[in-house]
């Protein structure tokens, strides 16, 4: 790596991009990160969400930090005042990539609008900027002559294969089908599907140098001020309530392990195509069992319907690549704390404290007053 070596990020300041961020200024690398106009967050915007996570909770208050930075805490990183340069563009604004990208060795390209679950999907919101955006920040990059580019899809570009044999992993040889995510009108899956495919058209043509990677739901402690969709999704556990939750089986990984997979697969000379990023699988039930067994005061569902859902994925050749994960337990202790002393869990309790064999004493009753601002972007 050269002293002065400098690498793009897009959507910096989401969940994952961050902790990217995090990592490549700690190995002295020079980032540039792509962010968006802040004021795009709106009211409407938190008022869907909790719509959506938490219908029961529409009675309690809900705070807006409208004076709030959604980008600041990336300045606050070790070295980020003299390695990190923030550029305001977005994915269908060419020239502003271009000029985020220039000079850069490697790129990350990790934004990407996320839905929230349950939500009415604006196909235009979704799909221009996953597949056009995509296309954009690969066509910057040969203008570039970037050296490497690390493209983050999803494993819903993987799994939604009805053809694929019942008895097999799902490797990185299995795509999901887009007649079966069309049928069903899962358009996040179309648009990471159709995004991916286009990034690998690139290294056909001899193009670029992309390996993709495809995580699983991304969980653990936030760095950013807002809440993106997979954390309010695995916060309704704790939160919701609700009299029952389907128990399909999810894959998860941590998002500081997701980061570092993205690192290695950018580090690693012999690292092409795609990667399939994901260490745990469970069931709600056994998910909310474990959660309980630290925090038994949160809000749980109350019973568990049984559903066909199952998660079946391979990262076998990841972790030939030498990739490591931690222990799950330790994901939910860390993103539980988080939320906590963030404020998305902001609870009091005149119960008396418990100390949970990982995590640190807490106490819990009911919810007076939640800060959260959310976003969909990764």
């Amino acid at each position: 790596m050269g002293e002065e070596q400098r690498e793009c990020v897009t959507g910096a300041g989401g969940y994952l991009a961050s902790w990217v961020v995090k990592s490549l200024l700690l190995e002295g690398y020079v980032v540039h990160g792509t962010v968006r106009d802040p004021s795009n967050f709106s009211e409407l915007v938190l008022e869907r969400i909790f719509a959506c996570y938490f219908p029961k909770l529409a009675s309690f208050e809900f705070v807006l930090f409208s004076g709030d930075n959604k980008n600041a805490h990336l300045m606050k990183l070790e070295k980020a005042s003299e390695n990190l340069k923030l550029f305001k563009t977005d994915l269908l604004d060419y020239e502003g990539l271009c000029a985020a990208i220039d000079g850069c060795v490697g790129v990350f390209h990790i934004a990407s609008p996320v839905p929230l679950r349950g939500s009415v999907i604006n196909l235009q919101e979704l799909m221009q900027p996953a597949i056009t955006g995509t296309k954009n920040v690969l066509n910057a990059c040969l203008k570039a002559k970037v050296k490497k580019v690390v493209v983050v899809s999803s494993t819903g570009a993987v799994v939604l294969n009805p053809n694929w044999p019942k008895d097999r992993s799902m490797d990185e040889e299995c795509w999901s089908d887009l007649e079966s995510c069309n049928a069903i009108q899962n358009w996040y899956c179309v648009a990471k599907t159709i995004a991916e495919r286009e990034a690998l058209e690139y290294v056909k043509r001899g193009e670029l140098n992309i390996v993709t990677v495809c995580p699983s739901i991304i969980i653990g402690p936030l760095l950013q001020s807002t809440m993106n969709s997979s954390s309010l999704y695995f916060l309704k556990f704790l939160r919701d309530g609700c009299q029952s939750a389907d128990n399909g089986v999810r894959a998860f990984v941590d998002v500081r392990d997701a980061a570092a997979a993205i690192l290695l697969v950018y580090d690693k000379a012999e690292a092409e195509g795609r990667y399939i990023l994901s260490s745990h699988e469970i069931g709600t039930q056994d998910l909310v069992k474990k959660l309980k067994s630290f925090y038994p005061n949160y809000n749980y569902p109350q019973s568990f319907n049984e559903v066909e859902t199952k998660m079946n994925v391979s990262s076998v050749k990841l972790q030939n690549l030498g990739w490591k994960y931690r222990p799950l337990e330790e994901t939910l202790v860390d993103a539980v704390n988080n939320y906590e002393e963030t404020g998305a869990l902001f609870i009091t309790s005149s119960l008396e404290p418990r100390k949970s064999s990982i995590g640190r004493s807490h106490q819990v009753t009911s919810v007076k007053t939640c800060h959260v601002i959310a976003k969909s972007y990764t």
